[in-house]
């Protein structure tokens, strides 16, 4: 759905933000699949959504039911006392209860550690 007919095929060079926000829903806030249906590349997809408020906000409101949604699915496995998300979740939210999530990572060649103290701690 583009505008206009200024280059001979059919577009112009400028979209609306309302094509944007009617792109947004079912898009799962991924801007490539809103670019896509808007016709356009992601660059202007993420212009758009950048540059305009009520464009932000649909793009936004998407996302937020997405992660709704995740999180309901979540909710349900450790309903399920599905270890794995136990953990997960202590590891991700647990932190003030002593739970943290932990990361190995192997490093090659010479390493610097500093270490810095907060004298208000």
């Amino acid at each position: 759905m583009k505008n206009g007919n200024g280059n001979g095929n059919g577009y112009n060079g400028s979209y609306t933000s309302q094509q944007f926000i009617d792109a947004i829903p079912g898009s799962a806030g991924i801007i490539s699949r809103i670019a896509k249906k808007v016709g356009c590349d992601w660059h202007t997809a993420k212009k758009y959504i950048g540059k305009y408020p009520t464009v932000r906000q649909a793009y936004e409101d998407e996302r937020e039911q997405v992660l709704d949604i995740a999180e309901s699915v979540v909710i349900d496995a450790l309903k399920d006392k599905d270890l794995i998300t136990a953990k997960w979740i202590l590891g991700m939210k647990g932190a003030d209860r002593g739970y943290m999530q932990r990361e190995a990572r192997q490093i090659e060649g010479d390493v610097t550690i500093r270490v810095v103290y907060d004298e208000e701690s």
